[in-house]
């Protein structure tokens, strides 16, 4: 009898821990379903009111700068305020910012300069709610490895479903019938998401009130000072780049070389999608063995590999299934990062590094896709997947030496 209940006191403790999260995921799945929707719903309304490339560029573009200027002193902040509180503000602006983006669309009063300022507001507030969220997760759940990982898998997994897979056809669809319909949807799926925020249990501020930069310079000197964290962000910001060295005109060489309509190219990142979605449900027992820098460069090679065989093999199905293998890659890469962080990194610093990450992975996701460009127009379509592949290759090796337990 003790044996037994012995057996079950982890199992119970494992299931009560998952169960305090349960909130903030279904928050995510709800918000992020709308996030999807407005990024396909912004560049159509964009295209709507001008035809000038570099005006319509502007709003890709301010999906990304947020990140940049506001990223560092977010996750500050976000060490100093009560996490919940921030995140109930946070969706509740952007409904706001949203809301008034819908009523000037239905309207007929929709400008460039509205649409890219909304944007910009929704990306700040999203810098404190994801710093936020991450960080919440390890005082939600602890920080024992397997009940973390699943946490993350499960999370990412929900990201990838709503931001990927069921959000932006979604937005293309509603936009179609009138335009204001994604920007009123994504604001209601906010509150939603803040209801259920509301449901976590209050969470004191964790950190001080330390001097915003003396905080940001504690963040990230705990980074560069703790080798395994400093070794996942250059492997992090290293699938980054070249990520989107291959993907940045990925779509030319879906639509010139391997032949796929429209429809196909949207297959072929919906099949990336699911790639994703069943390894992030899948993380736990799938990495049971594996330390989180064996995750990264595990990783890293199979996302090596599936470039590799996309340049070597210009065949539609079988760029379908390399493409699994790079959605299952991604998430593997997202749920290591995100689980290492609460493992190497106080409760105190915790946003501070995860804004860092992310502004890592953010500033190198911009710059590959510039580089993709440029080595495209020098050369040949698949040029830039030879290149990625040999980037990540070289990353799963630099990580390798560092993959002992």
């Amino acid at each position: 009898m003790s044996t037994e209940q012995d057996e079950q006191t982890p199992r119970s403790a494992e299931r009560l821990a998952t169960g305090r999260v349960v909130p903030l995921l279904a928050a995510t799945g709800i918000s992020v379903t709308g996030d999807g929707a407005f990024l396909a719903a912004a560049p159509l309304l964009a295209a709507s009111l001008t035809r000038d490339p570099l005006a319509v560029s502007t709003v890709t573009a301010a999906f990304y700068v947020p990140w940049l200027l506001v990223g560092l002193p977010a996750g500050a902040l976000v060490d100093r305020w009560p996490r919940r509180l921030v995140m109930i503000t946070a969706d509740l602006l952007r409904a706001g910012v949203l809301i008034a983006l819908a009523a000037l669309t239905a309207t007929g009063h929709a400008a460039l300069a509205p649409l890219v300022g909304a944007i910009l507001i929704v990306g700040i507030a999203q810098c404190f709610f994801d710093a936020s969220s991450q960080s919440v997760i390890p005082v939600l759940v602890g920080r024992d490895k397997e009940t973390l990982t699943k946490a993350n898998g499960r999370y990412w997994a929900i990201d990838t479903v709503g931001r990927s897979l069921a959000g932006p056809p979604i937005g293309s669809a509603t936009f179609a019938v009138s335009r204001m319909l994604p920007f009123a949807g994504d604001a209601a799926s906010f509150v939603l998401s803040a209801a259920c925020i509301s449901r976590l249990p209050a969470m004191p501020a964790p950190g001080s009130n330390q001097p915003l930069i003396a905080a940001i310079r504690a963040g990230l000197t705990h980074l560069r000072a703790t080798p395994e964290l400093r070794m996942l962000a250059a492997g992090m910001a290293t699938y980054n780049f070249a990520y989107n060295v291959s993907m940045a005109t990925f779509v030319l060489y879906a639509t010139s070389t391997l032949h796929v309509a429209d429809a196909g190219y949207g297959i072929l990142l919906a099949v990336a999608a699911v790639g994703g979605i069943l390894t992030g449900w899948r993380a736990a027992p799938l990495t049971r063995r594996l330390t989180y820098r064996q995750m990264m460069a595990i990783a890293c090679g199979l996302q090596s590999l599936a470039w590799t065989g996309i340049a070597a093999f210009p065949n539609a199905y079988a760029t379908g299934a390399f493409l699994a293998l790079i959605g299952a890659a991604s998430t593997l890469i997202s749920v290591a990062a995100s689980s290492a962080r609460p493992a190497l990194t106080p409760d105190h610093l915790l946003g501070r590094v995860t804004s860092a990450f992310r502004l890592f992975g953010v500033g190198a996701a911009g710059l590959g896709a510039l580089t993709g460009g440029l080595i495209a127009g020098g050369s040949t379509l698949r040029i830039p997947l030879w290149v990625a592949a040999a980037l990540l290759a070289l990353a799963a090796g630099a990580l390798r030496p560092w993959a002992r337990r």
